[in-house]
């Protein structure tokens, strides 16, 4: 099987759909994939390290800067291509960390971090999820106390994708002892901090034995009396939905990334089934198998083409946090049966680390679950559908 991506042909029409900036963008970047990420993502995810050294080629690429909603879209697309990980990172230092800065920092904030995290220099991370605080964070308990020239941080961070890689990290931490009038229990005590790496009691350790999302620097924190300067509060993030608002971004670029994915298994497939002869003929000849390959198809086209609309609504200001809900939603579950049925069509090719179906099957299953999981999502669209909250029954 091909170490690089066989291109079928755009069935779809989707190219007709986008500008010759995007595609030229979309270009280069499938270019650097092929040619810099793809003959080495499967050793990678062996050894369940990330390539680091890749940083400074996606830096030169532009991609590490904040770029048009469609652009970006298809950035992610083509990275996920290759591995959610690579995908993962791009979207943590851009549309967490650099969203956070660019969103609640000040300008001496923005212009300490901005332009070196755009070149590459140090890359960003993202800290709100806790051991005990994933799907509903309003009850996270790392702590800011407010102490001489700044703050206290302490507690334990988790999925702190880079972190161990970062030289910033946004972390979100429950303001106490302060005087804000909500005190430690209202949602606005919940303030973002930027913390710089080598800050003393700031120590953050890889995650390891993952049997998903391999590639991906997963991390966790612990904070010791770690001491963060007023200078590096961040003075608009007040409030959970601050940091809910930084999530949103993330999860555009996964609607994308997640179509990226589901189209690498679909070539994969298509290209196998033409190939494999059992019987006498390809098993592509087979009616079973066509009836795989036109499901695979049909969700593949229906996610990318969601994907774009949902990009277009965003370039004129009109993208509401549910539409993204509905978009990771319905494009993770289409990539997942679409991974699923292509490794069907592999057989027990399948299973090894030369395809790449199993591998996009397992990371999905963390896209599933991560930045909101299905269930969420579906609680989400389930209020605006109905007006009715079901997360707290009011």
């Amino acid at each position: 099987m091909a170490e690089t991506y066989v291109l079928q042909p755009d069935y779809a029409r989707f190219e007709d759909l986008l500008t010759p900036s995007e595609i030229a963008m979309r270009n280069r970047v499938r270019s650097f994939v092929q040619d810099r990420i793809q003959p080495r993502i499967a050793d990678c995810w062996e050894s369940g390290t990330f390539p680091f050294d890749i940083v400074p080629g996606l830096a030169a690429l532009g991609v590490l800067d904040e770029l048009p909603p469609v652009i970006a879209g298809l950035v992610a697309f083509e990275l996920e291509r290759a591995d959610a990980g690579v995908r993962s990172l791009v979207s943590v230092h851009g549309h967490l960390a650099q969203a956070a800065i660019r969103l609640f920092g000040t300008p001496d904030q923005q212009a300490r971090y901005l332009h070196r995290m755009a070149r590459g220099e140090i890359l960003g991370a993202f800290s709100l999820t806790e051991p005990l605080h994933g799907s509903d964070p309003s009850g996270l308990e790392v702590t800011a106390r407010p102490v001489p020239g700044g703050f206290r941080l302490d507690g334990h961070k988790r999925w702190a994708t880079n972190a161990t890689h970062a030289g910033v990290t946004v972390v979100w931490a429950r303001l106490v002892g302060g005087t804000d009038p909500d005190g430690a229990k209202g949602p606005r005590a919940i303030r973002g901090f930027l913390v710089d790496a080598g800050t003393p009691g700031f120590r953050p350790m890889a995650i390891h034995r993952k049997l998903s999302f391999r590639v991906s620097a997963s991390s966790e924190i612990m904070f010791e009396g770690c001491f963060v300067p007023e200078s590096n509060a961040l003075p608009g993030a007040v409030g959970l939905g601050s940091a809910l608002k930084c999530l949103n971004e993330a999860r555009f670029g996964i609607v994308w990334g997640v179509a990226g994915a589901a189209q690498a298994c679909f070539e994969e497939a298509l290209e196998y089934s033409k190939s494999r002869e059992q019987f006498g003929r390809p098993i592509g000849a087979f009616q079973l198998t066509q009836g795989k390959l036109a499901a695979m198809y049909g969700e593949v086209t229906q996610s990318m083409l969601l994907a774009l609309h949902l990009g277009r609504l965003k370039e004129r200001g009109a993208l509401h946090h549910t539409d993204v809900s509905l978009g990771k939603m319905v494009n993770v579950r289409h990539a997942l049966n679409v991974a699923r049925t292509a490794r069907t069509v592999l057989g027990a090719v399948g299973i090894l680390d030369s395809a790449v179906s199993l591998r996009h099957a397992a990371n999905l299953e963390s896209e599933l679950t991560y930045e909101g999981t299905d269930e969420v999502h579906q609680l989400v669209l389930g209020r605006k559908l109905t007006g009715l909250d079901a997360f707290r029954g009011e």
